[in-house]
């Protein structure tokens, strides 16, 4: 199981995303927060700009839906050249027809869940999604502390995906840096979304590097 390594472009300059992007070529992913100030209280970019965005990207485009309705909305992303799609688990109403018809539009279909929300009611359905996005902080903003009793949903979510054989990623998403990177691979991650350790940072392509570096380390050890 390999490390990937998902900079989250919440945290790069809005007002030149494609240079943004070139800054880090040796990214696995690119991901997206699409937030519609409904869902969570903050509004970011739409389907435009993700579409314009896949067209201009190398790197495989992930989009994180944190908006309402996403039975509504999610397939467009994925018409839209999306790679893999993810929507709250708390806001579709029929999460397995969703995760299908994303799929049969040609990319993978995650299941995000708030720090508060159990990943027990989805368990039973791990072969009708391909990852699971634990949400380490509240989705909304970037820049939050890592909440630390996140990692037991986290194991349960690994043990679960490994007890039943199923190809199935677990992405984490908030308060990703250095110091935390470690403590979530150990516990069963292998997608890490990270904004302000990446962007933040003056070499962001190094600090992907870091990144990969720190987790594939922490699990072999």
């Amino acid at each position: 199981m390999d490390m990937l390594i998902a900079p989250s472009i919440l945290s790069a300059d809005f007002s030149d995303l494609g240079r943004e992007l070139g800054r880090v070529p040796n990214a696995d992913l690119v991901h997206v927060d699409v937030m519609d100030n409904h869902f969570v209280p903050n509004m970011t970019l739409g389907l435009p700009v993700v579409r314009r965005l896949v067209e201009v990207s190398d790197r495989p485009v992930d989009v994180h839906l944190m908006i309402e309705d996403p039975d509504r909305w999610a397939p467009g992303f994925a018409e839209a050249g999306a790679a893999s799609v993810t929507f709250h688990a708390e806001a579709t109403s029929a999460p397995v027809r969703l995760a299908r018809q994303l799929r049969d539009l040609g990319c993978r279909a995650g299941v995000a869940l708030r720090p508060a929300s159990p990943v027990e009611p989805f368990l039973d359905l791990l072969a009708e999604i391909d990852m699971v996005l634990v949400m380490t902080v509240e989705p909304g903003f970037g820049g939050q502390s890592f909440i630390e009793g996140t990692l037991p949903k986290v194991r349960r979510t690994r043990a679960a995906i490994d007890a039943g054989g199923h190809d199935v990623w677990v992405q984490v998403d908030g308060g990703v840096d250095p110091g935390t990177i470690g403590r979530v691979a150990q516990a069963g991650a292998n997608v890490f979304v990270a904004g302000s350790a990446v962007y933040g940072t003056d070499d962001p392509a190094a600090a992907v590097d870091e990144l990969r570096r720190l987790a594939r380390s922490a699990v072999a050890d």
